[in-house]
């Protein structure tokens, strides 16, 4: 017989709280009214304020529409106190009894403080894509991680979730790839390094072609060979490739970072000309200077319309294009059809695209491009630009090497590491070399990514090594160092993780109830986090995690604790905290250490 699935406290009272507006609101879809951690812990432990919009919308009084729906409410076997605050907030205040319950169960393993969504959806992530031929830079370090974790806590909700790294392989940067390949390549220095050799490549064909028209003209039939399929430079083209791929790997293998498909630019060439075909043929797209443009249908007001822009106060054309003057195509022809191609490959429901904020402007063209080139699908698939800002140096500008180039982003690894190493030898002088590299490799490289997850995503925030591997504040190696400490409370006790026995839970030291609740609300943080692609609630939730750990740990002995079962029962408390802060970390993409 297959065992029950535990229901969590604020799963219960959800249930219950939506069956109570039923009946006051029979009309209303009660599917929104939600709880959340409550803001102020002296009003309760979790809040709903979904009331207040059903209220408004029907111009009735919130507060009565709260006392109504309280008075029809029955959470008292989870709840020691219902109450009305504000404008017609409902607080809730849970038992301590269903606080240690439920710890109870997750110390048997019955859940861990969440649970799978019961209505998964097919979700497609769509993130770091770099460029072939060009070295992973700084830049690409945000869209990989964000990505990463989004596409991870998606997966540990239920979701079914296909990732895919849409690199830039295609385009006119190939054709001065191309000549310089043909004309000025260093075999060895090809063998030594392939991605600065390409770069190197690019840049002098780039500097003639901006120097001499005649080079500009050889680099653009170079192109138009390898578009019309000239097998000498498809040839070309997929070596490029190819090494690429390498360098892509072995940045992504140190990340921990796994794609379920890589589909380039290229993948959807074939695909572009009809792309176009059908936008002109339903009205959708037409010529303007010899291109191809989606202009304003006039369906919404100026000010929402996407297709339009507002200069010395009127309003003006402002098209996508989706075929050049010279009949050469552009991102967005390729990225409709890459959408065209996941609907009918995949079915997905949502597609996200973890793309930086200067991107925004394309995305809203996109989605509005699609949803009128394919109303049908554009109705079942939800399409989502989750931007973000950029990182700085501490001149406030864009982060940059001290020479003024852009930071590669595996030396931006190595460095990481090697700044970690100093710290693990000066603190752990003892341990020997092969232990400090493996502890500098995961507290390094953990350092960089939560440093870079934890701001809020829209934020640009300023890269400092100091603080982003210092052992105190809201940092990884701080988390991690909470983590590694826990499991020396063990080590200390003698206990394996076999030989802790799932003894009585009891929670009577304010310390003891305050972690408790921090635990509970773990899966709300893993749900937050996903519905507004947000990691950084993670990292926020992890942290003050650590701080309600900390202040336990200190108020209340465990190995010293004063009876056998209050032991126990502390032993638990530090084991189901271990537990989440490893789940939390590796829902970020980041390891733990059992010491350090």
């Amino acid at each position: 017989m297959k065992p029950e699935i535990f229901v969590l406290p604020h799963q219960q009272i959800e249930k219950h709280l939506q069956a109570a507006v039923r009946r006051v609101l029979p009309e209303a879809d009660p599917t929104h009214v939600l709880l959340r951690p409550c803001p102020d812990v002296r009003f309760g432990d979790y809040q709903c304020s979904a009331l207040m919009a059903l209220a408004k919308a029907r111009r009735i009084n919130p507060r009565q529409l709260a006392a109504g729906v309280m008075a029809g409410l029955d959470v008292r076997a989870w709840c020691e106190s219902v109450t009305i605050a504000g404008a017609g907030f409902l607080n809730f205040r849970l038992k301590t009894s269903t606080l240690a319950e439920t710890l109870q169960a997750a110390a048997r393993g019955e859940h861990l403080f969440f649970t799978k969504t019961a209505a998964a959806r097919c979700i497609v992530v769509d993130f770091s894509s770099p460029n072939v031929a060009k070295p992973m830079h700084v830049g690409h370090i945000r869209s990989t991680d964000i990505g990463d974790a989004l596409q991870r806590i998606l997966r540990l909700l239920g979701h079914r979730v296909i990732t895919d790294n849409h690199i830039g392989d295609w385009g006119t940067q190939f054709g001065k790839l191309l000549l310089g390949w043909k004309e000025i390549l260093d075999r060895a220095a090809l063998e030594r390094d392939a991605i600065t050799e390409l770069e190197r490549l690019y840049k002098v064909v780039n500097a003639a072609c901006d120097a001499d028209p005649q080079r500009l003209e050889a680099a653009k039939h170079e192109l138009v060979k390898l578009q019309a399929g000239d097998a000498e430079n498809l040839a070309i083209w997929k070596e490029m490739t190819r090494l690429s791929q390498v360098q892509f790997d072995a940045i992504y293998n140190r990340l921990g970072v796994k794609f379920d498909v890589t589909l380039g630019e290229s993948f959807y060439n074939a695909q572009l000309p009809d792309v176009v075909r059908d936008l002109v043929a339903r009205g959708i797209a037409r010529e303007s200077e010899g291109a191809m443009g989606v202009f304003s249908d006039g369906s919404v007001p100026p000010k929402e319309d996407v297709f339009l822009v507002n200069r010395d106060g009127e309003w003006v054309a402002d098209p996508a294009l989706v075929q050049k003057s010279d009949g050469g195509f552009n991102y967005t022809t390729t990225d409709l059809a890459t959408i065209d191609y996941r609907l009918k490959t995949w079915s997905p429901q949502e597609i996200i695209y973890v793309v930086d904020d200067r991107q925004s402007g394309h995305f809203k063209k996109l989605f509005a491009t699609f949803a009128r080139w394919q109303p049908e699908a554009a109705r079942r698939v939800r399409l989502v630009h989750v931007g973000f800002g950029k990182i700085l140096g501490d001149d406030g500008k864009p982060f940059k090497t001290r020479s003024g180039e852009t930071v590669k982003l595996g030396e931006l690894m190595d460095e990481a590491q090697e700044r970690a190493f100093r710290v693990v030898s000066e603190k752990n002088a003892g341990l020997d070399e092969a232990q400090r590299r493996t502890i500098a490799r995961v507290v390094g490289l953990g350092a960089i990514k939560y440093a870079d997850l934890s701001p809020n995503r829209q934020s640009d925030y300023v890269f400092s090594w100091d603080k982003m591997l210092a052992l105190s504040g809201n940092t990884a190696p701080y988390l991690q160092y909470a983590y590694a400490r826990i499991q020396s409370i063990f080590r200390k006790a003698a206990l394996s993780h076999e030989d802790r026995v799932v003894a009585a839970i009891t929670l009577e030291q304010p310390a003891e109830v305050a972690l408790a609740k921090h635990l509970l609300n773990f899966g709300l943080a893993l749900e937050t986090a996903a519905s507004e692609y947000r990691p950084n609630f993670i990292c926020t939730y992890l942290y003050e995690l650590a701080g309600c750990f900390t202040s336990f740990y200190e108020t209340c002995p465990v190995l010293k604790a004063e009876s056998a079962a209050r032991q126990a029962s502390r032993l638990h408390l530090c084991d189901l905290t271990a537990r989440v802060l490893k789940l939390g970390l590796e829902v970020l993409g980041i390891d733990v250490l059992e010491q350090m």
